[in-house]
């Protein structure tokens, strides 16, 4: 109980018990604050409607989990780990399933969340969002670490090519600055107007 008061865990292909609603869900988050035999706690109860509502899940908190999309789901899962209120965020690719607009939605909330003193942990494959929100990059490579650093250290054309076998450019992301990576075409692309029709 008292590990899991200071890391919250959020791991891949995890499944909830059928027919569990998403609040329910989200109230096991506060098991590790609570005995067995305690009562809801005016804390937990605010705990639990700040994580649904900081994930945008409230509006379907009484639906079943089964029921929701699959980037429903990994938010739902995202608020259990918000309302168990840890210090330490340990994610496994927490953008899994969402479109565009609620990764970014998720990642601004984790930068939120580090910017406010927590310590976040997350495995993203997106180079370009993980060089925009994080503060350190720990680059794998065969199990083993290629490169650690800040994003403009570490992300270059030749560590992409060597760890990804990718050729590409590295430049300034035009909005944030980070490191932004374009792959260089495999093959020449044609250049002529496009072809009519469709």
């Amino acid at each position: 109980r008292q590990y899991a008061r200071t890391v919250g865990l959020l791991p891949q292909g995890v499944e909830a018990p059928a027919g569990m609603t998403v609040t329910d869900l989200v109230l096991r988050g506060r098991h590790p604050h609570r005995s067995a035999l305690s009562r809801w706690t005016a804390q937990d109860e605010r705990a639990v409607t700040a994580a649904l509502a900081a994930t945008g899940t409230a509006e379907f908190g009484d639906r079943a989990l089964a029921e929701l999309s699959g980037g429903q789901r990994q938010r739902a899962w995202l608020a259990m780990l918000l309302a168990q209120d840890t210090p330490i965020l340990l994610l496994d690719e927490p953008t899994t399933y969402l479109d565009i607009a609620h990764q970014y939605e998720v990642l601004d909330l984790l930068a939120d969340l580090h910017a406010g003193g927590r310590t976040v942990v997350a495995v993203l494959h997106d180079l370009n969002q993980a060089a925009r929100y994080a503060t350190d990059l720990v680059v794998l490579s065969d199990g083993h670490v290629a490169r650690t650093g800040h994003p403009s250290a570490v992300l270059t054309p030749d560590l992409v090519a060597d760890v990804f076998g990718l050729r590409c450019r590295v430049v300034p992301d035009p909005v944030t600055g980070t490191p932004a990576v374009f792959p260089e075409p495999s093959r020449p692309r044609p250049t002529g107007p496009a072809p009519a029709g469709g």
